[in-house]
């Protein structure tokens, strides 16, 4: 997978840098024009990611493999957490958006649920 990720980075960037999806297109040298700390917070994301990767599937050993996963899967929901409580990223949305980011939220715990109720059946 990391070989796959790696290798796509080489196709799939230079086009989207070409043609991005939202703004305006961006050349190989603001890459290298960006400072520092920039690059050192991707990398620092990378290490979270691939040391929580580690540990979930060591946990399966544990936990088996289904109760790891659920876990493992509830990461996007610590993501919109923070957003919403930290960064505050729906403050001044409307009420419709609130009611479907609660909806999400039910709608993800509860799948969680169903992933662990069911290893526990089986």
């Amino acid at each position: 997978m990391t070989l796959g990720a790696f290798l796509c980075c080489f196709v799939f960037n230079p086009i989207l840098m070409r043609k991005p999806l939202a703004g305006a297109p961006v050349s190989i040298s603001g890459y290298f024009g960006a400072p520092a700390g920039y690059h050192t917070l991707g990398l620092l994301g990378g290490a979270v990611w691939g040391t929580g990767a580690v540990l979930n599937f060591v946990a399966g050993r544990f936990v088996g493999l289904p109760i790891s996963y659920a876990i493992g899967q509830a990461s996007p929901m610590i993501a919109t957490l923070w957003g919403v409580l930290a960064w505050h990223e729906f403050r001044g949305a409307k009420t419709k958006s609130w009611i479907y980011l609660g909806v999400m939220f039910i709608c993800y715990l509860l799948a969680l649920a169903l992933i662990a109720l069911a290893y526990q059946a089986g």
